[in-house]
């Protein structure tokens, strides 16, 4: 078994659709008759606890939270303005954007944020595309906070801006 720990105790890292998270401790387990080494993990904005096979941290997304040149790229693709938003039905764009938030890759779920930005300033959301909406968005907040020591607050607004400053440019 390999034994290179990735993370240790204290860490935060991101996992993929529920955020970030803090390493509380690295401990084994036996699971159906073979000890594991296992990172317990605590989502910050849940609290819910997530118990994550060291073997398997990479193949689940596990990652540490970005930084600054990554921070950069978010930034980059929030404010792209030349999108081109897919006309097909609202559950297939659904589908997609699920998809891409499920990667846990911040470039992803800032892309969603931005098409759905764009989507808003044509016309009403379906009340699922508004869900995915505040998931992204809590997500990226999350993270980008942690990753540039800002508050949520400061964060959110900053994101607000870029979206409104896009659509009215649009």
């Amino acid at each position: 078994m390999n034994n290179n720990l990735t993370y240790k105790e204290g860490d935060k890292v991101v996992y993929p659709a529920h955020g970030v998270g803090v390493v509380d401790s690295i401990e084994m387990r036996k699971i159906s008759g073979a000890e594991q080494k296992f990172y317990m993990i605590s989502i910050i904005d849940t609290g819910m606890k997530i118990m994550v096979p060291v073997v398997q941290a990479k193949a689940v997304g596990l990652r540490r939270v970005i930084d600054s040149k990554t921070v950069e790229k978010v930034y980059d693709i929030l404010r792209e303005r030349n999108v081109a938003i897919d006309n097909q039905t609202w559950n297939r764009r659904y589908r997609e954007y699920t998809q891409k938030i499920k990667t846990g890759s911040v470039l992803e779920i800032a892309s969603v944020i931005r098409d759905l930005s764009v989507l808003k300033s044509d016309k009403d959301l379906s009340f699922g595309e508004r869900r995915m909406l505040d998931t992204a968005r809590g997500l990226l907040v999350k993270e980008l906070s942690i990753a540039k020591a800002r508050t949520e607050e400061a964060i959110r607004a900053e994101l607000a801006e870029i979206c409104e400053r896009r659509t009215r440019a649009h």
